[in-house]
């Protein structure tokens, strides 16, 4: 995973730069005009796995969008140790040592995206950089107990959160969008935080995720 989110970091820039040349040598024609509205899916990755969300962005303007988002994801403390073992009847199963909850992220965030290189590169190339602040319901589950068994069991608390980063949306369609996004997720607790493994509590959560953005625009 740590692979591919480098692999995209290089990649989103070069891109950029690429497009940028294109739009210098290209003639000027009348600008592509988007419908203001978009309501979307996020599927999103990261070292602690795979999350979901959704999303509604509107235009402000030629190159502020405002948007607000909620997603639900797991964050692994990277002190974990998993090993995986056979049981008596064969089944393979995973096991951390010392977990003592699963730890579940569901931020909601307000913020604006920033549109970069308007003028100069394609409209099927649209670069932007955005930030996203908000409330982050933080939500623990006991491990000793099956995953979803755990959620009626399950703690949850409020603290505050956000995010950074920078992505793309790609195509012509007026109808849909198709974009990616690499963030940077920060998640402070103001008291001792949460425990995930025993004895070991977190006071901040965060890390890099990259999303794939699809959606609906109107």
């Amino acid at each position: 995973m740590k692979k591919l989110l480098v692999a995209v970091i290089l990649l989103i820039p070069s891109l950029i730069v690429n497009a940028q040349g294109i739009g210098e040598l290209a003639p000027e024609k009348k600008p592509t005009v988007f419908p203001d509205n978009v309501l979307g899916l996020d599927i999103m990755f990261s070292d602690g796995g795979f999350g979901f969300g959704g999303f509604y962005r509107r235009q402000l303007s030629n190159t502020v969008t405002g948007f607000v988002d909620i997603s639900m994801s797991e964050a692994k403390d990277e002190r974990e140790f998993t090993y995986t073992y056979q049981d008596y009847y064969g089944y393979i199963d995973t096991y951390t040592l010392g977990k003592v909850n699963r730890i579940f992220l569901v931020p909601l965030n307000f913020g604006l995206q920033y549109r970069l290189f308007k003028d100069v590169i394609f409209e099927n190339l649209r670069p932007y950089i955005n930030a996203g602040v908000g409330p982050t319901f933080v939500v623990t589950t006991p491990y000793e107990r099956e995953f979803f068994n755990a959620f009626g069991y399950a703690n949850t608390k409020v603290t505050l959160g956000g995010y950074f980063g920078f992505g793309a949306n790609f195509g012509l369609d007026k109808s849909s969008l198709v974009g990616i996004n690499l963030r940077y997720y920060v998640v402070h607790f103001f008291d001792h935080g949460v425990e995930s493994l025993m004895g070991k509590s977190r006071k901040d959560i965060g890390g890099v995720y990259l999303t794939i953005n699809l959606g609906i625009m109107y």
